[in-house]
């Protein structure tokens, strides 16, 4: 194992790995088609400390006009006992001007890039391409444009390499910029005081710069620019969802299981409040059972645990609020039979008034 490789600060491989059989550690990418996809390309990249903000910085210039922010961090340092057992807290920011999205990016990156216990990413969903750089220092890239990624990579003089090693196959600590003496930090981060070292606190101060929210775990997905494509023809079949032909898919998926998280604490809007959260799961199944089975079956499992956990919120089941009589589904439509058992103030009397509580 090549330990003289440039790593950042937050990721320490174990020197006792060095007499393993091994590949070494060196620069150099890997790229495929995406696991079932036919259109858009991984490429994973192990490049050192000293040249990532350059090839990151010309990599966004890849991204559409606008994107957002992924950021995943850990609310408490790590051991190896628990590592295993804990998963990092995921924020998105909303879409915004790619530009705008760095400049206020650029302020964090050298610390970003340097902490083990930090990840973070910026995408577009609607163009199916994302770009990641994870705790484990290593950079991915989804894109259906692999020309562009292979010829911006030549520019940078890193090769394709067939057996490319990468810190997951050999055992390494992550570290955090505090646990370093200053006169170890590289010039960019000696500047900073121990406060803005701390990865807590500048993670918490980027995902409040960008208004940036919680993402559950199991709401992390990818569709691809054909798949967004399909969908987007399937909207425009409708009169009433045409209008979000154009708009991120994805963010419509986040939007319903948002809601479901809403009823399951108390749902304090009124009726038509919750009629459009209704209203969005309409429009989820108009598209799964218009698009090919191959996305049909993302879709699905993408809402499948928010679809468990409102059809286990529901109560009164045998009652049925009035769907959308415009709504072409051949599904069940379970989410308008029953109601859900935390009704905040407003609901429960728009409820009363529509004569829910009758018999």
């Amino acid at each position: 194992m090549n330990v003289d490789f440039d790593f950042p600060l937050g990721l320490r491989p174990w020197r006792s790995e060095l007499f393993r059989s091994r590949p070494a550690f060196c620069e150099g990418y890997t790229f495929g088609l995406l696991e079932d996809a036919t259109d858009t390309y991984r490429f994973t990249i192990m490049i050192g400390a000293a040249r990532m903000l350059p090839l990151l910085r010309d990599l966004v210039t890849l991204l559409p006009d606008e994107a957002f922010l992924l950021l995943e961090f850990y609310r408490e340092e790590q051991t190896d006992k628990d590592a295993e057992q804990c998963e990092p807290e995921v924020y998105y920011s909303p879409y915004l001007p790619t530009e705008e999205l760095m400049d206020t990016l650029e302020r964090y990156l050298p610390r970003i890039l340097h902490d083990g216990f930090v990840g973070f990413g910026l995408a577009n969903n609607r163009a199916g391409m994302e770009i990641f750089y994870s705790e484990e220092k290593v950079l991915t890239c989804f894109i259906d444009n692999h020309i562009r990624v292979t010829n911006l990579l030549r520019q940078h003089a890193v090769p394709h390499t067939v057996e490319l090693a990468f810190p997951t196959d050999w055992g390494h600590d992550h570290l955090s910029l505090l646990c370093h003496k200053r006169r170890d930090l590289p010039d960019e981060l000696v500047e900073y005081s121990d406060t803005e070292l701390d990865y807590m606190k500048f993670c918490v101060d980027l995902a409040d710069d960008l208004d940036m929210y919680k993402v559950e775990e199991g709401m992390s997905f990818f569709l691809s620019k054909r798949e967004q494509d399909e969908i987007e023809l399937r909207l425009r079949n409708h009169p009433d969802f045409e209008n979000f032909a154009e708009e991120d898919f994805g963010g419509l998926l986040l939007d319903w299981n948002d809601f479901v998280s809403e009823c399951e604490a108390a749902f304090e809007g009124g009726l038509e409040e919750y009629r459009y959260g209704l209203r969005l799961r309409d429009l989820i199944q108009y598209v799964v059972e218009g698009v090919p089975e191959a996305v049909r079956s993302k879709i699905e499992e993408i809402v499948g645990e928010a679809d468990q956990m409102f059809r286990q919120n529901l109560t009164d089941c045998r009652k049925r609020l009035d769907p959308a009589d415009d709504i072409p589904v051949v599904g069940e439509q379970f989410w308008y039979h029953g109601m859900v058992r935390n009704q905040g103030v407003t609901l429960r009397r728009d409820l009363i008034r529509k004569g829910w509580f009758r018999g």
